[in-house]
């Protein structure tokens, strides 16, 4: 009889099966919405729509954040950077970006709103335009005032513990430490920070900024966040859509080293061989002065 499978083939499928089980993860979810990918990725700084468009396939995202501000309404047809994103395959993340005080951030995400008809909102107050680190007071006040409005608030912020876990009260759905200054690529400078934060909120933990590379986004998975952020590191790499490509490759390694439980730290070497029956007896120990 033709075309029916034999045993090696029937084996190597359960094989398959079986060892798929163990990579199996949850899904990141953020409120009401589910994210089969951890990687988050923005949509700014690209050569063209179409560069930007080929990057976001190649990171796997599906999960977009679009800044409001860059949006042209009056664009024809076609001209448009939402010609370019499948809505029907991507999440809209409509972003504050380059907001400096609470009201022009509510304001744009109630536009955003209007426009996209989301209740998402990546939220942004910034406190100056040379560092573009988020202003701590403005970006509570906000957070309280989105949340209380019905909004899923993800907010940008410092790496202040106690700043995260009053964001958290206030209603963000998710908390997203700076790794660094915006498009700085100096990865996590402060990863005990992000695992006091991951401790004291009970909302995801999404690194936003800062990362400049795959081994940085990789860093911050290990730590056990829930997602990485990222724009600069993909738009402005010499080849960006092999970066993207990397973003995810390393998005899915650093989840998974975190799942599967990095080995300690020791002083002193450990053999992976045993000792035992080693020919021409014991090596001795390292002397002692």
């Amino acid at each position: 009889m033709t075309g029916m499978p034999g045993c090696g083939q029937l084996w190597t499928a359960n094989m398959k099966n079986d060892l798929s089980a163990h990579l199996s993860d949850s899904k990141l979810r953020v409120g009401s919405y589910d994210f089969d990918s951890r990687l988050l990725v923005g949509t700014g700084k690209y050569k063209d729509f179409a560069e930007m468009r080929d990057a976001l396939e190649l990171s796997g995202t599906d999960c977009v954040t679009v800044a409001i501000r860059r949006v042209d309404l009056k664009a024809a047809k076609g001209e448009s950077i939402f010609d370019y994103i499948d809505r029907d395959k991507y999440t809209i993340l409509p972003n504050t970006a380059f907001c400096f005080d609470a009201e022009s951030a509510l304001r744009t995400a109630r536009l955003a709103r209007e426009l996209l008809g989301t209740d998402l909102c990546k939220l942004e107050v910034l406190g100056d335009t040379q560092t573009l680190l988020p202003d701590p007071v403005a970006t509570l006040e906000a957070t309280r005032i989105l949340a209380d409005e019905g909004f899923t608030v993800m907010v940008y912020t410092s790496d202040d513990p106690r700043l995260a876990v009053h964001l958290a009260e206030a209603g963000a759905a998710a908390i997203m430490p700076a790794g660094s200054p915006i498009g700085s690529g100096q990865g996590v400078l402060n990863p005990n920070a992000v695992r006091i934060i991951q401790e004291l909120v009970d909302v995801p933990v999404i690194v936003d900024a800062g990362v400049g590379t795959a081994s940085d986004v990789s860093l911050a998975m290990e730590l056990g966040v829930d997602g990485v952020l990222l724009n600069s590191a993909i738009a402005l790499a010499q080849e960006p859509l092999r970066m993207a490509a990397a973003m995810r490759d390393a998005t899915s390694a650093g989840r998974n080293a975190f799942l599967a439980g990095r080995i300690p730290r020791k002083l002193y070497a450990n053999a992976s061989s045993p000792a035992e029956g080693v020919i021409g007896g014991q090596p001795s120990a390292a002397p002692t002065v």
